[in-house]
């Protein structure tokens, strides 16, 4: 079993910054690739960004040049550095790993989610 913890999440106003971090641990042979999705209160669950084994990221185009992932692959952690946050980015933020088990199963694991609150 796998478990995600996320932390950073709060309140800001807009134009501020905010640090997401999720700690995975567990029966963990390595992680492939991170997500962080977010779901805003009557919208789906978006990806907003991603970062695969060797550090190829994407981002959706509305958080191009604010947001950037990163990972440390000896803590099993992924970040979201958001910055130049606008009132639309208020949203629960979840984060994604796909695993490679310990028993060399493919699984995938969501954290419990952040909220993400940018007032005007």
């Amino acid at each position: 079993q796998v478990q995600l913890v996320e932390s950073g999440g709060g309140l800001v106003q807009a134009g501020g910054s905010l640090r997401l971090s999720c700690a995975a641990s567990g029966s963990i042979f390595t992680i492939y690739t991170w997500g962080w999705y977010r779901q805003a209160p009557g919208k789906q669950r978006e990806l907003v960004a991603s970062i695969a084994t060797g550090d190829n990221t994407n981002y959706v185009d509305s958080v191009k040049g604010r947001f950037t992932i990163s990972r440390d692959n000896a803590k099993n952690t992924v970040y979201l550095q958001m910055n130049s946050l606008k009132p639309e980015d208020t949203a629960v933020y979840y984060c994604k790993a796909d695993v490679r088990t310990l028993r060399l199963l493919m699984e995938d694991y969501w954290g419990q989610g952040t909220q993400v609150t940018v007032s005007s």
